[in-house]
């Protein structure tokens, strides 16, 4: 137990200066453009609207976009970006935070020890597992690029 504790105190700080900063940036960045020839575009109703709703609700976004993969990143830096006030921002912070750590920590160690024990009790049976698992990867990644690259027929079809 003092394992995943400390795991998770760690992760905890780790989460908590990742997202904040991403959070500090955002917001510096959407001040940065408050000032530029996009100011314009900013001051728009519509994106007015956006942000008063950000302000309102985005603090359930952040919360849970820590149980989200890909996703945290983005939250982060757009509830800055739209000047999430602190006071919504920082408890969404902590609690998914913490969330998030936990999850990372318990579910983290224990596929950790898993593997060791795969590795150390049956060999081959773990690289053949980590293989498989890499060859999956790959599939994947190789069907994705295949699907977003426009084939030749594709391309002449929309020449003429």
């Amino acid at each position: 137990m003092d394992k995943i504790a400390l795991t998770a105190g760690a992760l905890y700080a780790i989460v908590l200066l990742r997202a904040g900063g991403t959070f500090a940036v955002g917001w510096l960045a959407g001040a940065g453009a408050r000032r530029s020839r996009f100011a314009g575009r900013i001051s728009s109703a519509k994106f007015r609207r956006a942000e008063r709703a950000i302000q309102r609700w985005g603090a359930l976004v952040v919360a849970a976009s820590f149980l989200t993969v890909g996703f945290q990143t983005a939250a982060n830096f757009l509830a800055g970006s739209m000047r999430m006030p602190l006071s919504r921002y920082l408890p969404a912070l902590f609690v998914g935070g913490a969330a998030w750590a936990l999850i990372y920590a318990t579910a983290g160690l224990g596929v950790l020890e898993v593997l060791g024990r795969l590795f150390a009790e049956r060999t081959a049976f773990g690289v053949s597992a980590v293989a498989v698992l890499l060859l999956a990867v790959c599939g994947v990644v190789v069907y994705r690029r295949r699907r977003a690259v426009p084939s030749s027929s594709d391309t002449v079809a929309d020449e003429s």
